[in-house]
């Protein structure tokens, strides 16, 4: 299957018959491989028998071929002419199997000339494979090897020994290279040498990265590498088989320290072509059939596919992929390495090395000695002369003048060793860049468990490493790429061998990674700051390749040679083109003494014989064979068993698989809510906001995509939940009849925008066509993320889902048995873990689509019992939010509501609530201002419980609201929909506050005033200590409740007297509004000698704010005015100077009573040192906050 992925192949003398080669690779459970090397060559067919069985074959095909194509259209009869030039003998078999109808088509290109296949004219041939299984990528000594066995079948000389002892000898008498050596051992016709890094160097990487690099150029494959670091699904597409294998391993090398967490296959046969619609993210590589296009291809996942055309030089990446960090920095000192080694970075190039004539090489080289035994070479010269004789030397050659064959060896030898440096050093490139962006990960790595097995049994429930500490610290243009980085499972894997190094050995190349970034941290002195750190390009670059070059150049260990074995003599003549028949026993001989088995053993790094001393002090391997058996969802020997009954138990386990990880994502998402609520309690916004939302959610997306692509089999687009939403509205479409009401309309919501349009609410259908009507221009794939996003932020993502999958007809048409969605148990329990989503708050669709149009309804609440009929009133709103305001919209009158359409407002925060009628009778007190976004469900609730008119309260006629977000889908969502909004039937808390009596105010304790106080003030040091995409909403903390003005209200309100009959209610503003007056009287009469205030600066501003917002157009109240002057004060770092003067004005010892906090020497101190430590921030106020204001 994997020596012939497309099986076996008969050809003609008419084909090329050249000998190809090409590798594979095996995983196994424990996240070791095995390597294939493949030797493919063509030998004559001698058997009378299969001559004739094929000659019939053909004319059976012919038959057939020519009947369809006299019914078909010329197009497709040319394009049968232009069909495979090869074709397998199953394919011959199942010649009336519909899926081989292209293979069939090209048997009368591949058997014979002209069309036909006679076997007196013609010779057939038919391919054999030489196979070497290696447990490390000894990739040119294998090619080698195996090249020389087959020349010497071809060779009309037999070869000194029977093949049987070259084969004996690798398999059981050549040793593994030790680390940091090299070995020479013997071929067939000559000596082959192969090498290994040491302990501190990088692990054995010789799949050739300069020809991936000229095959895709250097962006496609920094962007290739960039998909595979963030595990999206990637296939491979290439008519060479050692393409495939060359892009794979080249990808999965550059990965260190990381190591691939999921399906490898990077040759996928036709058998096993059902693994495309594997729901988990995979490295696979298909074969290009000759002719066939990019479109013919059926791929079930595409919506999170990296597809990459070998072949056509171009790499398909998904959408929204984050750049790599320093991407532009990164490929140009890739594409200056590329230079130094003669390759172009633009990719779609491939340059062979160009071979001189062996006898021209000679005697150029036979001049160069002459000149040195002269005396005419100078230093380099000498120098490239001796690095001649020793690879002249090392292919064994003695005389460099004694046969041309040497030098014909001496050029594929330096293209060797110019691939193996150029390999070390792009490899050392990216190690360096993971070294920068990850060389203070041990500092974020949680140790919580005590032992590793209570680390086991709670692995799920353990937090590992503090990823939004380590994400404070990286430079923002790195974030996108390393907050969706950080949640892979391949970084997962790497944290959790860091902590399981605790009480077992290290992973050999995290050991080397930590090596090496303590060796880094020991050179490095300056001590840079991770986030303005400039890109330092990779010094180690000569250093590694020279140790590499001495390797080659000068093999450390000679293997034994190849020796007669004790066999029958007379089998296995050697007859030139012909394979002889090995003696199988002679070959076995060696299985149970021999010591290449023994090595291959050791170098599993998870078998139990690698038991050590230092094991015997912490936890033996069954310990971590335990964890590394437990992070492998699937077993990956099983994926390549073919058999029916394998291939169901593998999609049995993609969906166990797809169940646990939709447990895990959506538990995730909760603990990572849950968290930032707790540490935010009372500060805020709690949500998850910007940067961590946006991953996590695109993670969801991700695991949706993949969930609805499995097992599908007819699908519209890329996206395969968009395609099923757009089957399931057509099937709906169908049975709608026009006249049939919306659901959760009633009479009084059946209004029209401006532009015609129905008001869209809650439906799955109605989220659907919303999303088709967004201008922005989406993708199939934009289009279900959106549909995602609006489903979650209005907790009806579970119930759309659910919804979608309750028509069983449709399921059964677009999907196989094998689909996750057909397993019924497992689909509810899926529905379940996204109902728990509906906990949390989500502004995902808000903050994301930010361009588009949104229906908001506004409806003020007056209070019942202590207003004046609303009719006497006539008001207008403004409505504020991130992202813009709504503009003054006026309410008609004798309503209480009003629905408008804008641009999204983002997330609510302020409200303007005025009327425009100042009589005396115009007047009512308002409890609160409800705003629903239609689009998304949610509510926000603005407090007032103030009144509004002139004559009452403190004569406002203009109130700036401050709203909270109120969960939607819950209890209060019940009556929303009603015709008027419900009226409360008595005051609420805040109201009874505003007219709670002034003793009540006397009463309050100095001690609770300034924790109230010092609170608030904590709230804004900690709001701008967050990363800003964390941040919650600044105008709550400043105006809201427990914010910094009404706090600092209470603080002047402690002790404050009063005179006024009936306690009616004092305002702060009164006492400002008299200080400022006091102060400029005494100013003007030159009478400060009886007071301690000093003419200033600090004074003169003060009375300058005062007396600007005294002059503002906006009637905005005595609250409303003092509200203003602590914002403007806090934002112009002018607060903390005007209270002292407040404090020390001669007013206030009139004003206040002994015991008031104002006339507290020590507490005005503390607060004023408390509000001058916000100076430090720049804090920038909502427009709405400040309108009007000329300072």
């Amino acid at each position: 299957m994997l020596c012939m992925p497309r099986g076996l192949s008969f050809r003609t003398q008419a084909d090329r018959l050249d000998p190809q080669f090409h590798s594979f690779t095996i995983s196994f459970d424990d996240g070791t491989r095995s390597y294939g090397f493949v030797h493919t060559f063509y030998e004559e067919v001698t058997s009378a028998q299969i001559i004739t069985a094929m000659q019939t074959l053909y004319q059976m095909h012919h038959v057939e071929h020519h009947s369809s194509s006299s019914a078909s259209s010329p197009s497709s009869s040319s394009s049968s002419a232009s069909s495979p030039s090869t074709c397998s003998m199953d394919s011959l078999v199942s010649s009336m199997d519909e899926s081989d109808a292209e293979s069939l088509a090209g048997v009368s290109g591949c058997l014979g000339c002209a069309g036909s296949f006679e076997p007196a004219r013609d010779t057939l041939y038919v391919s054999k494979a030489l196979c070497l299984i290696s447990p490390l990528p000894f990739l040119q000594a294998s090619r080698q090897f195996l090249s020389q066995l087959h020349q010497a079948v071809t060779s009309q000389t037999a070869p000194p020994l029977p093949l049987e002892s070259y084969i004996h000898n690798i398999l059981y008498e050549v040793p593994l290279p030790p680390p940091g050596r090299s070995l020479r051992f013997h071929g067939v016709q000559g000596p082959i040498v192969c090498q290994r890094p040491g302990a501190d160097e990088l692990p054995l990487g010789e799949y050739p990265l300069g020809e991936a690099f000229s095959l895709l150029g250097v962006d496609n494959m920094v962007q290739l590498l960039t998909c595979a670091l963030l595990e999206t699904q990637i296939l491979l597409y290439s008519q060479d088989y050692q393409r495939l294998m060359t892009i794979a391993e080249g990808v999965t090398t550059l990965l260190f320290p990381f190591q691939w967490q999921h399906i490898y296959l990077p040759i996928v046969s036709t058998s096993l072509h059902h693994l495309l619609d594997a729901p988990v993210p995979f490295l696979m590589g298909i074969q290009r059939r000759d002719g066939a296009q990019r479109s013919s291809l059926h791929l079930p996942h595409e919506a999170n596919l990296c597809f990459v055309d070998i072949d056509n030089h171009c790499v398909e990446t998904p959408e929204d992929l984050p750049a790599f960090p320093d991407q532009a920095e990164l490929v140009q000192e890739l594409s200056e390495v590329l230079l130094r080694f003669g390759l172009s970075p633009q990719g779609g190039v491939i340059t062979k090395p160009t071979t001189t004539s062996p006898r021209l090489s000679s005697l150029v080289l036979e001049d160069l000695m002459e000149d040195r035994r002269n005396g005419n070479l100078g230093g380099e010269e000498l120098a490239v002369l001796e690095r001649l004789q020793a690879l002249a030397q090392r292919c064994g050659g003695g005389k460099m003048s004694d046969s041309g064959k040497t030098l014909g060896l001496f050029e594929e030898e330096e293209e060797e060793l110019k691939s193996a440096k150029l390999n070390i050093q792009i490899r050392e490139v990216f190690a360096g860049r993971f070294a920068a962006m990850f060389g203070r990960y041990e500092e974020f790595v949680i140790h919580s468990a005590l032992d590793l097995d209570s680390w086991l049994s709670n692995r799920e429930g353990t937090l590992n490493f503090d990823k939004g500490s380590f994400l404070s610290v990286q430079p923002v243009t790195h974030l996108r790429f390393l907050s969706r980085f950080l949640e892979t499972s391949m970084f997962s894997f790497f944290v959790d061998g860091k902590v399981i190094s605790h009480w077992a050995d290290r992973e050999p190349q995290q050991q080397l990674f930590d090596n090496r970034l303590e060796r880094e941290r020991l050179y490095d002195t300056d001590g840079v700051d991770s986030r303005n750190c400039s890109y330092r390009k990779c010094t180690t670059l000569f250093e590694s390749a020279q140790a590499i070059e001495h390797r080659l150049l000068k093999a450390d260990h000679t293997a034994i040679h190849p020796h007669l074995l004790d066999m029958r003599i007379g089998q296995g003549r050697h007859q030139p083109g012909y394979f002889p028949k090995l003696q199988a026993d002679v070959l076995a001989q060696g299985q149970n003494t021999n010591r290449w088995s023994g090595r291959v053993t050791a170098s599993r790094r998870t078998d139990p014989k690698r038991l050590t001393a230092a094991d015997q002090s912490g936890v033996d391997n069954e310990q971590r064979q335990k964890h590394t058996f437990a992070r492998k969802n699937l077993r990956q020997a099983k994926l390549l068993d073919p058999s029916p009954e394998a291939v169901t138990q593998t999609h049995r386990e993609f969906v166990d698989g797809l169940l646990s990880e939709c447990r895990l994502k959506t538990k995730r998402m909760l603990m990572e809510r849950m968290g930032k609520e707790s540490a935010e309690l009372g500060q805020g916004e709690a949500n998850i906001t910007g940067l961590q939302e946006n991953t996590l959610i695109h993670s969801l997306c991700d695991l949706l995509e993949r969930t609805w692509g499995h097992g599908l089999q007819l699908k519209q687009g890329k996206s395969a939940l968009w395609s099923h939403l757009l089957h399931y509205q057509a099937e709906q479409e169908k049975t709608e009849t026009p006249t049939e009401p919306q659901s959760g309309f009633n009479g009084s919501d059946q209004r029209t925008l401006d532009d015609g349009a129905v008001p869209l609410r809650g439906s799955l259908l109605q989220d659907v066509r919303f999303i088709q009507t967004m201008s922005e221009g989406l993708s199939d794939v934009g289009q279900a993320r959106a549909w995602i996003h609006l489903a979650l932020e209005k907790k009806m993502l579970s119930q759309h889902l659910k919804e979608l999958l309750t028509n069983q007809e449709l399921l059964r048409q677009l999907y196989k048995p094998h689909a996750f969605l057909l397993f019924e148990e497992e689909r509810e329990q899926f529905l379940f873990h996204l109902l728990s989503l509906n906990t949390v708050d989500y502004l995902c669709f808000t903050h994301v689509f930010t361009s588009i149009s949104i229906q908001y309804r506004v409806a003020i609440i007056p209070m019942k019992k202590l207003s004046i009929a609303m009719a006497t009133v006539n008001p207008w709103v403004c409505v504020s939010g991130e992202l813009g305001d709504s503009g003054v919209r006026q309410i008609p009158k004798n309503t209480q509501e009003i629905f408008f359409q804008c641009k999204n407002l983002g997330r609510l925060s302020t409200l303007q609530l005025g009327q425009e009628n100042s009589g005396l009778l115009a007047k009512c007190l308002i409890d609160s201002v409800m705003v629903y976004n239609e689009i998304t469900g949610h509510t926000y609730k603005f407090p007032c419980g103030r009144w509004l008119g002139k004559g009452v309260g403190d004569g406002s006629l203009e109130r700036v609201l401050i709203g909270q977000l109120v969960s939607p889908g819950g209890e209060e969502d019940a009556g929303r929909w009603t015709g008027t909004p419900p009226e409360l039937a008595s005051p609420s808390q805040a109201v009874r506050a505003v007219l709670g009596s002034l003793g009540s105010r006397s009463r309050m304790l100095s001690v609770e005033v300034q924790e109230d106080m010092r609170e608030a003030a904590n709230n804004l040091v900690k709001y701008f200590h967050k990363h800003e995409q964390e941040r919650g909403n600044l105008t709550v903390l400043l105006c809201g409740e427990g914010g910094l003005v009404p706090s600092l209200e209470k603080f002047l309100l402690h002790g404050l007297k009063t005179n006024r009959l009936f306690q009616r209610n004092v305002f702060v503003w009164d006492f400002v509004e008299k200080a400022v007056a006091s102060m400029e009287t005494d100013d003007q009469m030159g009478d400060l000698h009886g007071s301690t205030l000093t003419k200033g600066p600090p004074c003169d501003s003060l009375c300058h704010y005062v007396n600007a917002i005294n002059v503002s157009p906006r009637n905005i109240g005595k609250e409303g005015k003092f509200q203003l002057f602590v914002c403007l004060g806090i934002r112009d770092q002018l607060l903390f100077q005007w209270l002292p003067l407040l404090a020390e004005c001669p007013l206030t010892a009139r004003t206040y009573e002994e015991g008031a906090l104002l006339r507290d020497r020590a507490a005005v101190h503390s607060l004023s040192r408390m509000l001058h430590t916000l100076n430090e921030f720049t804090i920038i106020l909502e427009t709405a906050l400040v309108k009007g204001v000329d300072l």
